[in-house]
């Protein structure tokens, strides 16, 4: 379980080939992988973001959101 980071990505998103692809791509820390063309987030890899938003910026607006866990 992750104490400082959570990721949240919108089913739309999971469930998109491409945009799995680019976001297992994109992630330096690789927090993201596939299984079956379906978006996995890595818990174990999630306190390891380094707040880059290039997963952001990568998938349509509002679909992948980052959460501070350690802010109120």
């Amino acid at each position: 379980m992750s104490m400082f980071i959570k990721l949240e990505v919108s089913p739309e998103v999971a469930s998109n080939p491409d945009l799995v692809s680019k976001l297992v791509e994109i992630c330096p820390v690789d927090i993201f992988d596939q299984d079956d063309g379906k978006l996995r987030i890595v818990d174990e890899n999630e306190d390891e973001c380094t707040l880059c938003d290039l997963c952001i910026e990568a998938a349509p607006e509002g679909a992948v959101k980052v959460i501070k866990l350690y802010e109120d």
